[in-house]
């Protein structure tokens, strides 16, 4: 039996969101084993991040599974909730962040090496192309302005990578001072902007971000 447009897309959709949360869950766990043991800020504030990207992930797997049933308008209360947590995740992280570079830069540490930042920042950039062109597609094919926003938080994920890539690998050739420290200062003013977006969809029930604050 022919399955219809609009269901085949909401399964890419669901199988989108659960491949965001296990790609995340993982980058999480490498980001931060290794960010812990090279002393890179930048590659553990990056692993934080995806783990509060887990919870947001779970928000919109679950969107999805309502989508199949009738059409969705507004958050229900355990999408807001996940909005909430992963805000209050983002506003933390920030603060962890800042405080960080502040306590290397009193220290003078520097990262022991950065090259476990190139190698996983690569392979996120190109998952999270795919992820971002792929949910651009469903969010398109099924006219929802959820996915679409979910796309654009995908590629905000894109350019942490990007940051997280060009920190580390300036930092491995050349050993420049602080630029792990800059790569981290980007990723805390991404992790503040995804946070104050968070809570505003929260707060105002709204199911696509603004996205200026997006790109």
């Amino acid at each position: 039996m022919k399955i219809p447009d609009h269901q085949k897309w909401l399964q890419v959709a669901f199988g989108l969101s659960i491949f965001t949360i296990a790609y995340n869950l993982l980058e999480g766990l490498f980001s931060v084993y290794f960010g812990a043991g090279d002393k890179t800020l930048a590659l553990l504030g990056f692993g934080v991040d995806s783990f509060v990207e887990v919870v947001s992930g779970f928000g919109i797997a679950h969107m999805v599974v309502r989508m199949r049933k009738s059409e969705v308008t507004a958050h229900d209360r355990f999408e807001r909730q996940a909005l909430r947590i992963t805000g209050g995740g983002f506003y933390i992280l920030t603060l962890g962040l800042v405080a960080g570079i502040v306590i290397n830069i009193i220290q003078h540490s520097s990262p022991r090496s950065t090259f476990a930042g190139i190698i996983i920042s690569g392979i996120s950039i190109l998952s999270m192309y795919f992820l971002m062109v792929m949910k651009l597609k469903a969010g398109k094919a099924l006219e929802s302005e959820a996915i679409l926003s979910d796309a654009n938080c995908t590629r905000t994920c894109l350019y942490l990578s990007v940051i997280l890539l060009v920190s580390s690998t300036l930092y491995e050739l050349f050993s420049i001072p602080y630029i792990d420290l800059g790569g981290s200062l980007g990723i805390a003013w991404y992790a503040f902007r995804e946070g104050r977006e968070a809570f505003e969809k929260a707060r105002m029930n709204k199911l696509a971000c603004n996205c200026d604050d997006c790109d």
